[in-house]
């Protein structure tokens, strides 16, 4: 019998369909024919209302999940920050790509000099609820403006406004060759739960494209996602909060940070940890558990009472 054409759902931004040629091409070296099919999300199809508003759990997957469940699609390639931690019934994880940077950036107008006095008074632009906790909790006296859009889109609204910067992450904008000359990588602010990492998904019994998927699935990046998506699936379990974690491993040992934020900047709560490789499977879960006892609950109570967890 034939192999079968494997049929990649992905979105039609321009870095959502760069990861998507991305699978394809990986595909192709291990004698995997593919081809993309171009699905349109929610959340690009309304890019004005504030992805807090719009409840982003799933707001880029949804079109994708119906379209992998209804069989239009073989499999999903998703930037794996804005996959909700709780896969749609019928859906399963097949492979997490090698890691990128998991750093978020400001691309900059003008001069730098705002970010150098935490006393300063500057508009910066993000839709991110995580990045406007961590950016508040820094500069208490900024403003922050909604920005919303693919890269393109919001580099174009950030050339054409007053704004003094807008927060992107390091990994979008590089690799599809758009990282300005005017960016700082922000050392500080702790990344979303696996920014900076692809995952594909498929149909829990399409056999023959998990295991097509499996050669390319890196184990150290599959392991510190999974990790930062448990502490944030036992926080909240919702993608539009401001939580914040990032795991790595370094010679055989795995080290954690974590934090959650209140929306206005002013309540932070952070744990930190280390562990062996073999000990790390509930890494993320101690984690969280260890936050809530340190403060964190009632970030977690005031955030639920302003309804951000849709």
């Amino acid at each position: 019998m034939a192999q079968k054409i494997i049929k990649i759902g992905t979105r039609d931004s321009q870095l959502a369909v760069w990861q998507a040629t991305l699978v394809q091409d990986l595909l192709k070296e291990k004698g995997v024919a593919a081809e993309l099919v171009y699905i349109k999300s929610e959340g690009d199809l309304d890019t004005t209302t504030p992805l807090y508003e719009l409840g982003v759990q799933g707001v880029f997957t949804k079109a994708l999940d119906a379209a992998l469940l209804s069989g239009r699609i073989d499999i999903a390639v998703h930037s794996m920050k804005d996959v909700p931690t709780q896969l749609a019934k019928g859906i399963i994880q097949a492979a997490v790509l090698k890691r990128a940077s998991y750093k978020d950036i400001i691309v900059y107008k003008g001069d730098s000099n705002f970010l150098s006095d935490e006393n300063s008074s500057a508009t910066v632009a993000t839709s991110s609820v995580r990045r406007i906790a961590q950016w508040l909790n820094r500069y208490p006296n900024h403003s922050i403006d909604n920005l919303r859009g693919n890269v393109n889109t919001r580099l174009r609204k950030l050339d054409e406004s007053n704004w003094n910067g807008a927060i992107f992450a390091a990994a979008g904008l590089e690799r599809i060759g758009l990282r300005p000359e005017n960016s700082i990588e922000l050392d500080w602010m702790l990344p979303a739960p696996a920014q900076g990492a692809i995952m594909v998904v498929c149909r829990k019994d399409d056999t023959e494209s998990f295991i097509a998927l499996q050669s390319f699935n890196d184990t150290n990046t599959m392991l510190c996602t999974k990790i930062e998506r448990d502490f944030l699936r036992t926080l909240m379990g919702g993608c539009s909060t401001p939580i914040s974690a990032l795991a790595e491993v370094k010679e055989g040992t795995i080290y954690f940070k974590g934090n959650i934020i209140s929306t206005d900047g002013k309540l932070k709560a952070e744990t930190s940890f280390t562990s062996s490789i073999k000990d790390a499977a509930d890494l993320g879960v101690k984690a969280a558990q260890d936050i809530l006892a340190r403060g964190g609950q009632e970030i977690v109570d005031q955030i639920r009472q302003k309804g951000l967890t849709k």
